[in-house]
């Protein structure tokens, strides 16, 4: 909505442009407690926008007493298609008008510069860093087996599972009740049923209840057709301390070639009310998603802990 008021044309009855949802950059929880008895509320704007593209953020917000206080942050980037949605097409420019909007225009440049370079520093693209490597290199010698002089012995240091362990796998048939309006599935139901099995898999992996801090780079790659088979594979590839990193790979079926198609991958990070244990690869390929689930824990823009009302506070926040 607020993209569509963004592009709004007075001479028009209707948009001339479809609005798609390319990625869900960030979604930061500042409290985890949602009372279903007061009211809520939401507010956005765009803050950034380029040829055919546009950021935009949103706030949460819920009562408390007198006053509404920050319960949720969102940094979305969404796409400008043609009526049809067939193509790519212009949206209006965005002209900050005072030091605030210029900041704000600012820093959603940085995000951009931020998402290419991610990208471009890829695990799927670029070796490991110096650093990763030695961290890696040091977790392998940590199990090896001191009786035995060779590789391929490996046991488990104290307190610890091995990443392959930590997995669970769903299954979805995509009904036509969840399309959105270009008759696709919705990607909102999408992350609801991925983000379901990541909570179950760090509710599982923890031994205890986990609250969601944040999510990380949801790229809609593929969309998913109605009547599609969708395979959600969610697994921990990082832990410290009571955090808990789960990336959830989504993919469809073809059921004429036997094949299956990457459409997402989301990246949640909980926090457990107790120590979890450290996950450790066996694996090159395990040890390059432990890098890229540090890489997104790494990210997160506020660090949180769980206090004894398991209210979810940001440290240096001036939330209510």
């Amino acid at each position: 909505l607020i993209c569509y008021m963004h592009n709004k044309s007075h001479s028009a009855k209707m948009s001339p442009l479809s609005i798609v949802t390319a990625l869900v950059d960030k979604i930061d929880m500042c409290k985890k407690n949602l009372s279903p008895e007061q009211d809520i509320k939401f507010s956005g704007h765009v803050s950034w926008v380029g040829k055919t593209s546009m950021e935009v953020k949103m706030h949460m917000f819920q009562l408390y007493g007198d006053e509404f206080c920050p319960v949720l942050d969102a940094t979305f980037v969404m796409v400008a298609r043609d009526s049809e949605n067939k193509g790519p097409a212009f949206v209006n420019p965005l002209i900050p008008e005072n030091p605030e909007e210029e900041e704000l225009f600012r820093q959603g440049e940085l995000n951009k510069g931020r998402r290419i370079a991610f990208s471009s520093t890829s695990l799927l693209k670029m070796a490991p860093s110096a650093e990763e490597r030695t961290t890696i290199h040091e977790m392998f010698l940590s199990t090896l087996d001191p009786k035995t002089i060779s590789f391929r012995s490996r046991v488990l240091p104290p307190n610890a599972v091995w990443m392959e362990n930590s997995k669970l796998k769903s299954l979805e048939i995509c009904h036509p009740q969840e399309r959105n309006i270009f008759n696709r599935i919705f990607g909102g139901f999408l992350m609801r049923k991925a983000y379901e099995l990541a909570w179950a898999t760090a509710c599982s992996f923890g031994g205890s209840r986990p609250f969601v801090v944040a999510v990380d780079d949801i790229m809609f790659q593929k969309p998913v057709e109605v009547g599609s088979l969708l395979f959600l594979s969610s697994q921990v590839c990082f832990t410290q301390s009571n955090y808990i990193q789960v990336r959830v790979h989504s993919e469809v079926a073809s059921l004429r070639d036997k094949t299956h198609t990457t459409t997402n991958v989301f990246h949640f990070t909980f926090i457990s009310e107790k120590e979890v244990p450290l996950v450790f690869p066996k694996t090159y390929g395990e040890s390059m998603l432990y890098l890229d689930g540090q890489r997104h824990f790494n990210s997160m823009s506020v660090p949180v802990t769980l206090s004894k009302d398991y209210f979810l506070e940001p440290k240096e926040s001036n939330t209510c």
